[in-house]
């Protein structure tokens, strides 16, 4: 028995198993990082990224996790990933961000996002409105379940509960500290950025945006996912 305080590459230097074998393995156990344990113990002293239980709710709809992403906007003729990270004459400074608002569905991770100016409350309430009916068009007649954050624009907004009580939803919150409970658009939020948002230079916001629903499409009717075994999330929706 390795103790406490070895890490991945430690135990696989020792064993000759593959060091993120040796991560898969400690991460589908619950271990925690070092980082986030007491060295003499070995006991957790501090929240770590991920639940220790994967779960699956067993039907599409049963529960849908929200989030918003910020993002910078891009001005006019590109930002640095065109032009480099120099002072450009004329560029505008301080243009403001972008609020991506997203909607997935913890069965089949069939996803809805937009672009919106801004993430108060009545705009997150009209967003979550218009995912769902995005999903019943794809087949997800009914949403029981919406879990978000804690942020005021979500908990404590009576629009927002209005809108989600309009559903025939229940709201519900993830525990303070624990952001991995929503981690399933947490992750959506993740690959968009990468696949999306910093896939390529755009010239300008528009361009992005404009590129958003094309993306969307792709992610829900062709990209393979590892949750849905390799299949694409509108593989997991029976047609209406």
């Amino acid at each position: 028995m390795p103790p406490r305080s070895w890490g991945n590459r430690t135990i696989a230097a020792t064993t000759g198993v593959a060091a993120r074998s040796v991560s898969r393995i400690l991460a589908r156990h619950g271990v925690a990082r070092l980082a986030a344990c007491d060295p003499i113990t070995g006991a957790p002293i501090r929240a770590t990224r991920a639940s220790a239980h994967r779960y699956e709710h067993a039907a599409p709809g049963e529960l849908v996790h929200v989030d918003v992403k910020k993002l910078g906007r891009i001005p006019d003729g590109g930002g640095w990933r065109i032009h480099g990270r120099g002072p450009r004459p004329g560029a505008t400074r301080r243009i403001g961000f972008d609020y991506v608002h997203a909607m997935v569905d913890d069965h089949s991770r069939f996803a809805y996002a937009e672009v919106l100016p801004d993430e108060k409350g009545a705009t997150c309430a009209g967003f979550v409105q218009r995912a769902a009916a995005a999903f019943a068009a794809a087949g997800i007649g009914r949403i029981e379940r919406v879990i978000t954050d804690n942020a005021r624009n979500y908990r404590g907004c009576r629009v927002f509960a209005e809108a989600v009580t309009g559903l025939g939803a229940r709201q519900k919150f993830i525990r303070p500290h624990c952001p991995w409970i929503n981690g399933k658009v947490e992750r959506f939020n993740r690959t968009l950025a990468i696949e999306w948002a910093y896939r390529r230079p755009y010239a300008t916001n528009d361009d992005r945006t404009l590129a958003l629903s094309a993306w969307l499409e792709y992610y829900n009717q062709r990209r393979p996912h590892t949750a849905c075994a390799g299949r694409s999330p509108i593989s997991r929706l029976s047609p209406t």
